[in-house]
């Protein structure tokens, strides 16, 4: 527990009572006697009125409150990659929400080696409107990068998870080649097939043709 004096926007003093013990550090500019006595009368008041009273309503409310706080909520976890058109490079981003309770380890790897703290933007932990919680880790990948064959994984490990999960990212601008790659594979079946069905429809209709004609020779005396 924290008990803070201020005057025109200046700490003055402050109390400290953590663990049964009390500390005080201030500027009060008062009579060594008088400050004991006040120093007295807030330890008292720490012991007897305030910690009770704080025990006793954070117990309440965990009753209250208990399904909530006891819940466990699974992280969904995606890796994603965005271009940024500013430094011609990109953002991949690691993101985890919905996870409950708050402690999440989220982990990001480049080749298989964990990238350093100094390179990490963000991982701060931030709450969902449900009351769960969410956290983003982002790393700048330059424009040489980017024509360069790198994976990048994210880590997440939370009391959820069975195990640690991991989500892996191609290197930069595999998935497009990927997608375009299946776009031309679905046209050239589109066009096999409707060759096909063309073939099909032209001949059916050759024959009915040609068995009309047949008919018409049949019946001319």
């Amino acid at each position: 527990m924290i008990t803070r004096d201020a005057f025109r926007g200046s700490t003055t003093d402050e109390l400290r009572y953590v663990d049964k013990t009390f500390t005080y550090q201030g500027t009060l500019n008062v009579p060594e006697q008088v400050l004991k006595l006040r120093l007295d009368f807030s330890m008292w008041r720490h012991e007897n009125l305030y910690l009770p009273f704080c025990i006793k309503t954070i117990k309440g409310y965990l009753e209250k409150r208990r399904n909530q706080v006891n819940r466990k909520e699974k992280p969904r976890v995606r890796l994603i990659q965005k271009a940024n058109t500013d430094s011609g490079g990109s953002l991949v981003s690691c993101l985890a929400s919905g996870f409950y309770p708050c402690h999440i380890n989220l982990t990001l790897f480049k080749d298989g080696q964990p990238v350093s703290d100094h390179e990490i933007t963000g991982g701060d932990l931030l709450p969902n409107g449900d009351g769960t919680y969410q956290m983003r880790k982002s790393l700048e990948i330059s424009a040489e990068e980017q024509s360069e064959k790198h994976n990048y994984t994210c880590s997440a490990t939370h009391l959820r998870l069975d195990n640690k999960m991991d989500v892996s990212l191609e290197y930069p601008g595999e998935p497009f080649k990927s997608v375009i790659s299946s776009v031309f594979v679905v046209l050239a079946l589109v066009l096999v097939f409707g060759t096909v069905i063309a073939i099909i429809t032209w001949k059916r209709r050759h024959a009915v043709s040609f068995l009309a004609s047949d008919e018409h020779v049949d019946a001319t005396p």
